[in-house]
């Protein structure tokens, strides 16, 4: 079922989300598959619609930071994040508090919580109706491509959730920024907010977490976000029966950006995978730079390129 963005399908959305079912919402980075954090039966759901692993946590999405103080401890780090960069795409990975009340299906047994307030207006619309933490990975199939469409999460999850609020196209188009505070501050996963932009904040350099180091945030998976053909990464020209993905002005199949803007290429990136999945010919990608947004954009092409695990 798709609900329109308007005030009584955000209504019947979280009357959806209250019944224990499930509902992918527009945020600013990616479609999410949401579910109430605090009800066990459905965030299992949630993993089991994705067929997503239970070793993978979630991120708990809220309305405001006195939202967010409710369920994690919170610290002047964090509240210099939140004032940066909140509502946006950046998850703050925080301990949690006593009597939190949050699911450990979402927290996948850790003793700390991954939350974040987005900025997408019909998702704090939703928030807000809905009065609670709201569980919400990527709506799609786990290790496929995320969804920045209504019509992304209808190809791929139709039939295992109740309803998609449809908003049209995710404007960021990558997932959050993660940042863990329960320890000394580290990148758990580059997305929507630079990493330059978050060690500014805090003055601080930040550990980065490495591919082989145990999985204490979302997004952390070595193959992930992956079309079904393969992806060759740092190609200058298409080989065989390739298609090529560009970056800047280059000659290709389809231009990511033919500017060379790193956020417009952050934004058109998924559906940009989705449209050459299409295909069922092997995409070839050209050089991205590795800074700013560029690091976010490598991190999920080398997830999608990455040897597949069956």
């Amino acid at each position: 079922m798709s609900l329109s963005a308007d005030p009584a399908g955000i209504a019947q959305a979280a009357d959806l989300l209250r019944q224990g079912l499930l509902v992918a919402i527009p945020t600013e980075t990616v479609y999410g598959l949401g579910g109430d954090a605090r009800n066990g039966e459905a965030v299992a759901s949630i993993y089991a619609a994705k067929g997503r692993p239970s070793f993978n946590p979630l991120i708990a999405h809220v309305a405001s930071v006195e939202a967010a103080k409710r369920f994690v401890n919170w610290s002047d780090q964090a509240e210099a994040l939140a004032d940066a960069f909140w509502p946006g795409p950046l998850t703050l990975v925080l301990p949690l508090r006593p009597g939190h009340g949050i699911s450990s299906l979402v927290t996948a047994g850790l003793e700390t919580l991954a939350v974040r307030v987005p900025a997408h207006p019909t998702a704090r619309a939703l928030l807000t109706e809905f009065d609670g933490p709201v569980a919400a990975p990527s709506a799609n199939p786990s290790g496929q491509i995320s969804p920045t469409t209504a019509e992304h999460v209808l190809s791929g999850l139709n039939g295992r959730i109740a309803a998609v609020l449809d908003d049209g196209p995710c404007g960021v188009g990558l997932e959050s920024t993660i940042v863990g505070l329960s320890g000394e501050p580290a990148l758990l996963r580059p997305g929507g907010v630079a990493l330059e932009q978050v060690e500014t904040v805090l003055n601080t350099q930040l550990h980065v977490h490495q591919v082989g180091d145990a999985l204490n945030a979302p997004g952390q998976l070595e193959s992930h976000y992956a079309p079904d053909a393969p992806v060759r990464l740092n190609a200058s020209t298409a080989r065989g029966d390739e298609v090529l993905l560009g970056f800047g002005p280059v000659d290709c199949d389809l231009n990511l950006s033919a500017t060379g803007d790193l956020a417009e290429a952050a934004a058109n990136l998924f559906a940009a995978l989705h449209t050459l999945n299409a295909t069922g010919r092997p995409i070839a990608v050209t050089p991205i730079p590795d800074h700013g947004l560029g690091a976010a954009i490598n991190d999920r092409l080398r997830r999608a390129a990455a040897p597949r695990h069956t």
